[in-house]
């Protein structure tokens, strides 16, 4: 297996890297590390103190453990010969990382569309459903993940979550986020803000709503860290406002209630004016008894 050091991330090591994004517990690198499974571009073993350089190519063989099958599809919504826009389910990574490799949307896309050089530009929470791009042609990943950088993609998101009738919406909130690595939740700090979402609420029934989320930023978590801040966390967060118990696997049920309901861009390359919309229903919205059991 050929795995890229990424070109916009920055590590001490290529061991750090590849504890963030292969392994559930260090031991397992560092001993593939030791046997000198890791080698580079000249077939010479990757060391534990090997210096992360940023696109360098590792290759590596790898006995991966079962990973248990999410029971959802991905669906394309859009291809053409640059891009390729995917709904993705609840429950699936967008690319590899820990314990998720083989079960993730781009891992799937690729076998689906035979189209090995697929890469992600961008990257949606494992839990989060919806809208991803993904580039088909690797030298041209650099200009639409451009995109997301430079904040000229149109994102909105939908949730699920408690209605509070004091609650003033719509507003827009600002705050300091710290994700720290190794923590699972994120936090607000004080601090210059560094993220900005409206919030927007679209309708409510029987003690719940639907709200419009439109994030101005992209720190991580950042929806799921407002929205609890205004004490109406997103239904189904397992880490906000507290963090629970890991789920065991093959346990899909109450799914997040957050969906990446649109993405608009104009494309780099075509010059297209792109507009996608989501056509997946939040099950705690559609049926709430369903979604609850």
């Amino acid at each position: 297996m050929r795995l890229k050091l990424p070109a916009d991330e920055t590590w001490a090591t290529v061991r750090d890297h590849l504890v963030a994004r292969l392994a559930p517990a260090a031991g397992e690198i560092d001993d593939m590390l030791d046997a000198g499974r890791f080698v580079d571009i000249t077939g010479r073993p990757v060391s534990r103190a090997t210096a992360y350089v940023p696109g360098m190519f590792v290759w590596f063989h790898r006995d991966l453990p079962d990973e248990e099958r999410v029971p959802f599809a991905v669906e394309v919504v859009y291809r053409d010969e640059h891009v390729v826009v995917a709904d993705k389910p609840h429950f699936l990574a967008t690319t590899p990382r820990g314990s998720h490799v083989a079960e993730t949307a781009l891992a799937r896309l690729r076998r689906e569309l035979g189209v090995p050089t697929l890469g992600a530009a961008h990257r949606l929470d494992r839990l989060t459903a919806g809208l991803v791009l993904f580039v088909v042609r690797p030298e041209e990943r650099g200009a639409y993940q451009s995109l997301f950088r430079d904040k000229q993609v149109a994102k909105v998101y939908e949730a699920v979550a408690p209605y509070d009738p004091a609650l003033e919406l719509p507003r827009t909130v600002c705050s300091r986020i710290l994700k720290e690595r190794g923590v699972m939740a994120a936090r607000e700090v004080e601090g210059e803000p560094n993220a900005v979402s409206r919030v927007e609420l679209l309708e409510h029934r029987d003690g719940r709503a639907r709200y419009r989320l439109t994030p101005r930023t992209g720190q991580t978590h950042q929806l799921r860290v407002h929205m609890s801040a205004l004490g109406v966390p997103i239904l189904g967060d397992p880490l906000y406002p507290v963090v629970t118990g890991p789920v065991p696997a093959g346990d899909f049920r109450r799914p997040l209630q957050l969906l990446a309901r649109m993405l608009e861009f104009t494309d780099p390359i075509t010059g297209r004016e792109h507009r996608f919309v989501s056509r997946r229903v939040l099950r705690a919205w559609s049926s709430y008894d369903d979604w609850a059991r």
